[in-house]
């Protein structure tokens, strides 16, 4: 029987000059019939901590902390996957590749999602909202993904809050980058920091053995 799986993708510093040292794409990924069930247990961390609005990176602090723990602790406790492309954009030649920073975008989304997208089983991509050129970006997505034999039979924009898991994305991607760049000024988010290394039991800053499905991330060499 086919399966089919949700893929919740968000980016970091994906802009080509926000003067910012490295691009992350990212994404959470767990079989369809599990999201509900994942989206529900997430809900009920929120409420154990008397939190019911949309979690992000960005809004860690001290008194948060507790929450985003637990939200740690339960992505590597269950069947969810994480996966992430790091870019050093020092090593960017859109000129030399005749290609602009859309075609990129494309690129690396593929190099993201390649590895993990077989035919035998069916894919729901979704992707966080940013700005209004998103919808003109996923149909390029989804156009250069079915260009390049990857066939994807549902690729859209969500609005983060409408999805613990989108949510959770933005956590764990947010923590990555915020390590890469070298900031350490939130005690909160040093402390997610190490708890993710922990669970890991890997560095953060190259790439994890091809076969760790749990959490994979991928430093591309552009060069």
């Amino acid at each position: 029987m086919n399966k089919t799986f949700n893929f919740y993708c968000d980016e970091s510093c994906h802009l080509e000059n926000d003067h910012q040292p490295y691009m992350l794409i990212g994404y959470i990924s767990c079989s369809v019939n599990q999201v509900k069930l994942h989206s529900k247990n997430i809900r009920q961390l929120k409420a154990k901590h008397h939190v019911f609005y949309e979690t992000k990176w960005s809004g860690l602090s001290k008194s948060a902390y507790p929450l985003y723990n637990d939200l740690i602790d339960y992505f590597f406790a269950t069947d969810l996957q994480y996966r992430a492309i790091v870019i050093d954009k020092s090593q960017l030649k859109h000129e030399e590749y005749n290609q602009n920073h859309d075609d990129f975008y494309y690129k690396m989304y593929f190099q993201l999602l390649s590895k993990k997208l077989v035919p035998e089983h069916n894919y729901n991509i979704y992707l966080d909202i940013k700005d209004t050129r998103s919808a003109k970006k996923v149909n390029g997505l989804k156009n250069f993904l079915n260009n390049n034999f990857i066939s994807v039979r549902n690729l859209q924009n969500i609005r983060s809050h409408e999805s613990e898991l989108m949510q959770l994305t933005d956590i764990i991607t947010g923590a990555l980058s915020y390590h890469l760049r070298g900031l350490n000024t939130v005690i909160a988010k040093n402390k997610i920091i190490e708890k993710i290394q922990q669970h890991s039991k890997l560095p953060l800053n190259h790439s994890t053995p091809k076969d760790h499905p749990k959490f994979n991330l991928f430093f591309i060499d552009l060069k």
